[in-house]
């Protein structure tokens, strides 16, 4: 047994699955949004190698435990067998990458629908996930932790974008999020594809077929009609979610902006 293993084993705590709405659900919800709104806000006027700083701390913080994320499920969860469903390329995921990129990227178009895709689309993920916390829940205190702690960071990242103004401004921003996430769906689409056999058809990311979604309502589209005709019905509720999210946002930049 390899010392990773035998750490991954170490931190394997198990605990009673926390029940959705339950004490832990909401009290970690509402004690953490009210932290990460306090931070954002208080963030909002970092300068532009402040906020490179921020979100580098933010994708190191993703990545570190998402590492920890596949080596356990790998170890842990799987004894040795990789698991497919988790690869780190779902909805929720992409933020790891993309804050690590805007750290870098020069200020400009690509850096800004990045950076309008992680307010609009990535915050509207966070909050959903909380609200059907499903995916959130495990038998293992790290594994529940991480799901928590992850995506109130995605919401902490959408707010401080929103609040400093990097993103969600024009209603131009927003369309330009809807771009970057049909081009994600696209990339998910070729991983199926590509590890379709591998994963013995296991492998979903963003639920865009050929697998069947597992998301209620979806689920009875895809098995029903076939998954080409979910996937574009799923993309269409998800772009107007996330402009529900991001709507307020302009509002309140555009009156500001008008003040």
């Amino acid at each position: 047994m390899s010392w990773i293993e035998k750490f991954l084993r170490l931190t394997a705590w198990q605990m009673d699955k926390p029940p959705a709405y339950g004490a832990f659900h909401l009290g970690f919800f509402f004690c953490g949004l009210a932290a990460v709104i306090l931070l954002a806000f208080i963030l909002r006027k970092t300068g532009d190698r402040q906020n490179r700083v921020v979100l580098l701390c933010c994708g190191l913080f993703l990545l570190l435990t998402e590492l920890y994320k596949q080596l356990f499920y790998y170890y842990v969860i799987g004894n040795g067998s990789y698991q497919w469903w988790i690869f780190p390329f779902q909805l929720c995921s992409v933020p790891m990458y993309m804050c690590l990129l805007c750290a870098f990227l020069p200020k400009g178009k690509l850096s800004d629908a990045l950076m309008d895709f992680m307010l609009s689309f990535n915050l509207m993920g966070g909050f959903i996930a909380f609200l059907e916390p499903s995916g959130l829940l495990h038998e293992y205190w790290t594994l529940t932790l991480h799901a928590f702690v992850w995506h109130m960071t995605l919401i902490f990242v959408g707010l401080y974008l929103g609040f400093s103004g990097r993103a969600g401004r024009t209603l131009k921003g927003y369309r330009n999020s809807v771009f970057v996430f049909i081009g994600l769906c696209t990339v998910a689409f070729i991983i199926n594809l590509l590890f379709w056999d591998v994963s013995a058809g296991d492998i979903n990311m963003f639920y865009v077929g050929p697998r069947i979604s597992p998301i209620l309502v979806f689920k009875d589209i895809a098995t029903n009609w076939g998954w080409y005709v979910n996937t574009p019905i799923y993309m269409l509720a998800l772009s107007i979610a996330a402009f529900i999210f991001s709507f307020p946002f302009i509002l309140w930049h555009r009156k500001h902006d008008s003040g």
